[in-house]
C-alpha cells in the first residue's frame, strides 16, 4: 500500500484529490498550511489560508478517517512569496506568485513532511499529469481536461519533487471533483477553489500594495511612444502591459499600456498594435528534465496563465531563451512566466524579462 501526503486547503480540488487517493487504496495523510492569517493589524485574512480553512480541512480529514497535520509556514510564505510579489510590482513587473509558492513553499514542504513520515509520495489538488519514463525521469504534462489544466503553475518543479508527486485530479472534470469533495462531507458552495491570489482575499492588489508599501503611490509621467508627456500616473506598480482602463487620459483612439520604464518611473501608452505580442526574452530558465534542450526548437508556449499554448520558435542559451511567436499573442508582460510545451508535455520555462 502506497502512503501519500496530500495538501488539503479545505477546498473542492484538494478534497477531491484526497478522496481519489483513498479510492485507489492509498494510506493518506492530509497536510494543511498556515500561510497568512494572524498577520499585523489591518491585513486581510485570506479565505484558503485562514484559520477557518485550516479547521475545515481538519474536519474533512476526520470525516475521511485520515491523519491530519498543520504546518505553520507564515514566515516562509511572507519572505518567499509575498515580499517578492510586492518587489516585482514596485519594479514595474507583473508577477505570478502561485508559481513561486509552488516552487519555494508548497511542494518543498510536502516533501519535508513526507520524508519525516516515511511516506512514498506527495499529492495536491492541481490539474496536471506526471509520468515516469523508462530512464526514471519524470515528465510534467497538461491535464486531461484542458480547461482545468494548471501545468503552467507547476513548471518550476524539479525532478526531486516530480518523481514523487501524483495529481489525482489529472483526468477529472469539474463535476467529478465536486462529487468526490461532497462525498467527503464538504458542503455545497463551501471551499470552492478560485484562481485569485490567495493572500489578497479577493481584494485588488493595488490596495494591498498601497497599504504595505506607500511608496507604490509615487507618481510619474505618462508618455506616448514618441516620448511626449500626455499625463501623470499614480505609481508604476498600478499598471500592467495591455491595460486599457483607468489610465486617466483621453485620446481620439484607445490607448493601452505598452511599456513600463522603472528607471524613469514612466508608463508608456500606445495603440493596440504596439502592445508587445510577437517576441520575448526570458531569464532564470528551468527545464523539467533537468537538461536544457539544445539550440533552436519548434514548440508551443504559454506566456501567461490560462491561455492556450501558441506556436513559436525558441532559441535557448545558458539560463535564458528567446521566443518568436508564429502569430501575435496578447500582452507579453515582464514578470510573467513563459512556459514551453511540446504537445501536452511541459519542457520548461522562464521569467519574461523583455518583450516586444
Amino acid at each position: 500500500m502506497k502512503s501519500v501526503v496530500v495538501a488539503m486547503s479545505g477546498g473542492v480540488d484538494s478534497t477531491a484529490a484526497a478522496v481519489g487517493l483513498l479510492e485507489e487504496g492509498c494510506r493518506v495523510v492530509g497536510v494543511t498550511f498556515r500561510l497568512w492569517e494572524e498577520m499585523p493589524a489591518g491585513e486581510p485574512v485570506a479565505r484558503r489560508c485562514s484559520l477557518a480553512a485550516v479547521e475545515r480541512a481538519a474536519g474533512l480529514a476526520a470525516s475521511l478517517g485520515i491523519e491530519h497535520q498543520v504546518v505553520d509556514l507564515r514566515e516562509r510564505f511572507l519572505s518567499m512569496v509575498v515580499e517578492p510579489f510586492a518587489r516585482e510590482y514596485l519594479g514595474g513587473r507583473t508577477p505570478n506568485p502561485c508559481v513561486e509558492c509552488n516552487r519555494w513553499v508548497k511542494f518543498p514542504t510536502l516533501l519535508e513532511v513526507a520524508d519525516a513520515l516515511g511516506a512514498d509520495l506527495i499529492a495536491t489538488g492541481h490539474y496536471a499529469r506526471v509520468c515516469l519514463g523508462d530512464d526514471g525521469k519524470a515528465s510534467l504534462a497538461r491535464a486531461g481536461h484542458k480547461a482545468k489544466d494548471q501545468s503552467y503553475a507547476l513548471y518550476r518543479l524539479g525532478q526531486e519533487v516530480l518523481s514523487r508527486c501524483v495529481f489525482p485530479n489529472q483526468d477529472a472534470d469539474k463535476e467529478e471533483a465536486r462529487r468526490r469533495a461532497l462525498s467527503a462531507g464538504l458542503r455545497a458552495g463551501r471551499g470552492d477553489e478560485s484562481q485569485e491570489i490567495c493572500f489578497l482575499c479577493g481584494a485588488d492588489y493595488r490596495s494591498f500594495l498601497s497599504r504595505r508599501h506607500p511608496e507604490a503611490m509615487n507618481p510619474g509621467p505618462l508618455l506616448d511612444t514618441s516620448g511626449r508627456k500626455i499625463g501623470e500616473h499614480e505609481g508604476i506598480a498600478f499598471y500592467t502591459i495591455g491595460q486599457r482602463r483607468g489610465l486617466g487620459v483621453s485620446a481620439p483612439h484607445p490607448l493601452y499600456v505598452v511599456e513600463i520604464d522603472p528607471a524613469r518611473r514612466a508608463v508608456v501608452l500606445g495603440s493596440r498594435d504596439e502592445v508587445p505580442g510577437s517576441w520575448l526574452r526570458a531569464e532564470d530558465a528551468h527545464w523539467v528534465s533537468g537538461d536544457r534542450p539544445g539550440g533552436e526548437i519548434e514548440a508551443e508556449a504559454m506566456a501567461r496563465y490560462n491561455v492556450a499554448p501558441r506556436p513559436c520558435r525558441a532559441r535557448l542559451w545558458g539560463d535564458g531563451f528567446e521566443l518568436a511567436f508564429t502569430e501575435r499573442v496578447w500582452a507579453l508582460t515582464p514578470g510573467q512566466h513563459a512556459v514551453l510545451y511540446r504537445g501536452d508535455v511541459v519542457l520548461g520555462g522562464g521569467v519574461i524579462a523583455e518583450a516586444r
